[in-house]
């Protein structure tokens, strides 16, 4: 009789063979980016791309920081950041580069942004993604989180230095202003509405106008209840708002600006809970 042979008896002839397509298409995805040349994250440089959807690679000083996607336009998304980076403190266009691979529409069902972030983690280097350098404006909930100490808005912060853009001299409703300035600022103002706003006339004064300077002028405008609070990556304005954030910086209350000293978390390598643009977002 002849013998079975089992598990047991030292022999393999059959065993799992798993096939990793997917980390087999990420590999080559990162192999593809890194012999590519860096251009530098500015509008000659964008301008010159298709528009395609694409994957593509931020780069700080020269070390990897972000991988992302654009499911429709590259130079879109890629001004986007242009623009995000542009509003911030602590670090400078000049040190940002870029390198992007064209793909088919198709190929975005195998999430190839995931298969470059898997890759990039495995190699122990993944640096602004999951925390917050992508995420669009997170909703008031969010007003009072106390942001890690390696998201993106606390290693860079907002500038109010910066001046608003296409704001020009001139008399507005101080809801008009209040949208100028919304349109003319690289980072988010989110703020509540009155009727009483669309009736109370603002001179803005000749010259240029920094993001600090009109803050300060609306604050003096606004009912007294109200308040302006410069956030790490954003800035508010409402009239039911606490009177202290845990991640505001700066507080602006009838035309007055107040420095405060905003509260960090230990860093973290779990993902931030805040939501990636939809591709209307994102182009």
């Amino acid at each position: 009789m002849a013998a079975v042979v089992g598990a047991d008896d030292g022999t393999q002839y059959h065993k799992d063979f798993t096939l990793s397509i997917t980390k087999a298409l990420g590999d080559q995805l990162a192999a593809a980016l890194a012999d590519l040349d860096r251009a530098p994250l500015h509008e000659d440089s964008i301008k010159e791309l298709k528009e395609r959807a694409g994957v593509y690679q931020l780069y700080l000083d020269g070390e990897f920081v972000y991988v992302g996607k654009a499911d429709k336009s590259l130079p879109a998304r890629l001004r986007n950041h242009l623009r995000k980076i542009s509003g911030r403190r602590r670090i400078a266009l000049e040190e940002m580069t870029f390198s992007c691979l064209y793909v088919a529409e198709d190929f975005s069902a195998l999430a190839p942004e995931q298969l470059l972030i898997s890759h990039h983690k495995e190699m122990g280097n993944i640096p602004w993604n999951n925390n917050g350098f992508g995420n669009k404006d997170p909703g008031r909930q969010r007003d009072s989180t106390i942001l890690k100490q390696n998201h993106f808005d606390v290693m860079f912060p907002i500038d109010l230095g910066r001046p608003v853009e296409g704001l020009e001299a001139g008399e507005f409703t101080l809801q008009d202003l209040l949208e100028k300035v919304k349109a003319g600022l690289p980072y988010n103002f989110r703020y509540g509405k009155s009727v009483e706003f669309k009736r109370r006339l603002v001179q803005v004064q000749v010259g240029p106008t920094t993001a600090d300077e009109v803050f300060r002028l609306i604050s003096a405008e606004i009912p007294d209840r109200w308040q302006i609070a410069a956030l790490m990556g954003y800035v508010i304005m409402y009239d039911d708002s606490p009177s202290h954030y845990k991640s505001a910086w700066r507080y602006y209350r009838a035309g007055q600006a107040i420095d405060a000293e905003p509260e960090a978390a230990p860093a973290s390598d779990v993902p931030v809970d805040e939501a990636e643009p939809s591709a209307s977002e994102q182009e």
